[in-house]
Parts: C-alpha cells; structure tokens; sequence
C-alpha cells in the first residue's frame, strides 16, 4: 500500500493563531493510501474508507475569519481544518464521520486547506475509483 501526503498550504499571517491551537507544518496533514484518507490537524484526526468518499470539489478562496482553524458549520455540521484562506478541498462522505467531537457529532464533510487541492482531489477520486 503506497501513501501520498499532502501537506497544509500554511499561511505566515496565521502561524501565532494556529500554533495556540498546537497545528503546526510537521503535525498537519493528509495522505490517502490504497484504503483510506486520513486528515491530521494538530491534535485532531479525521479517517475514513476511500469507499466512503462520495466526492471531492476544489473550493476557494475563502473569507479567513470562516476558514483559519478548525471550524464547525452549524448549517451542516461539515468540519474545515484550514491553515489559509487561499483555498482547498472538500471531501463529501457517503456516511458522516466522527471527527473533532467524536461520534456526537458525525460530519457529513471535511474541508482541507492543502497546498495542491488539485493534485488532492485528483488522487482521491483516481485511488477511490480504481
């Protein structure tokens, strides 16, 4: 089983804001492999089956204060790990996930802020449909 990663597109602006919430450049991440897409920012992870992965769209740029953090959409309770605004990707799951609050609240969705969305996306939906 080979792993991609693909590092966080970290914004400078927003270093002191992130590293007071423990996300650093070493400690945030994405890899898919063969099986899965797991997501690691800071303390927090979210992983699921490729299988589970109905979708992934290229999305920004976005508005710093709605996306630098880790974010909770109260509208549908989709989890963002952003480290810019520049802009990402976002998963959508066939089944919600546990994420920041473990099973209480399943996410539907998971944006990332990696430096390639593109190349990102590409990988996922090539790995997910082989």
């Amino acid at each position: 089983m080979t792993a991609r990663r693909f590092a966080f597109l970290h914004d400078p602006r927003f270093a002191l804001l992130l590293r007071a919430h423990g996300v650093r450049p070493d400690n945030s991440w994405v890899e898919v492999t063969d099986e899965e897409v797991e997501a690691r920012f800071g303390r927090f992870s979210v992983r699921t089956p490729l299988a589970n992965v109905a979708d992934v769209e290229v999305s920004g740029p976005y508005r710093w204060s709605k996306a630098v953090g880790i974010r909770l959409s109260l509208a549908d309770r989709g989890l963002t790990f952003g480290s810019c605004a520049h802009g990402g990707a976002c998963l959508s799951f066939r089944e919600p996930v546990a994420g920041v609050l473990g099973e209480r609240v399943p996410h539907p969705g998971l944006t990332v802020t990696v430096a390639d969305p593109r190349g990102f996306a590409d990988e996922v939906l090539a790995r997910r449909d082989a």
